[in-house]
């Protein structure tokens, strides 16, 4: 009886909430539209888009994100997860908004790990890209030999104008795991949900600093 439960709530997540979790508030021509930066990882292993409506336009928009950074203005995530527990800015910073590909943005304190800007068209994309080798967790050069065991990622912001005045901002986050045994089961039980739960954190947290009155 335990295992037949089991073995449906297996396929029940397989087949019904896992996709809708990775599709978190995209539009089916959201999902299936190809961004600036997926070419980066041909043959991902993973890939999600999540979406949410602003409310301000891309301009407004665009400092929030171009000030992203562990060093910088945080994420505006779980602050206690991914920003060593400072909390994320709260206002517009100058001094962070100057950004250029090839930038590397911190996510450890002792700066091991770093994403870097891998596609910047303001106002409308900045891509991250990650590359960690395990079991380290450390950062390494994509442009040399890379490590047997790996994570390679992106994670792509896209904004586009709505008829209103606000922005639509997609998230497309593309990856592949080597040994691809050993990352799979990383990536459904843990990488996958985390990122849903932080990424719509962030979307909660970007709507609440563009709201009314901000």
């Amino acid at each position: 009886m335990f295992l037949a439960a089991a073995s449906a709530t297996s396929v029940l997540y397989a087949l019904w909430i896992r996709p809708r979790l990775l599709t978190w508030g995209a539009t089916q021509g959201e999902a299936a539209r190809v961004y600036p930066g997926d070419e980066l990882v041909p043959d991902a292993d993973g890939m999600s888009t999540m979406a949410t409506t602003l409310p301000a336009p891309p301009e407004r928009v665009w400092p929030w994100l171009v000030q992203m950074g562990g060093d910088r203005g945080g994420w505006y995530s779980w602050d206690r997860l991914d920003h060593f527990g400072e909390p994320s800015a709260d206002r517009v910073v100058p001094a962070w908004q100057s950004l250029r590909e090839g930038a590397r943005l911190l996510a450890t304190r002792d700066g091991r790990a770093w994403f870097t800007v891998a596609r910047l068209e303001p106002n409308r994309t900045l891509v991250l890209r990650s590359d960690l080798a395990l079991p380290s967790g450390h950062s390494f050069d994509p442009s040399g030999p890379p490590p047997r065991a790996r994570l390679e990622g992106i994670w792509g912001f896209h904004l586009r104008p709505t008829a209103d005045g606000e922005t639509r901002l997609v998230v497309r986050t593309r990856g592949r795991g080597r040994p691809r045994p050993l990352t799979r089961p990383f990536d459904l039980v843990l990488g996958e949900p985390a990122h849903v739960v932080m990424q719509t954190r962030q979307f909660h947290n970007l709507r609440t600093r563009l709201g009314p009155g901000k």
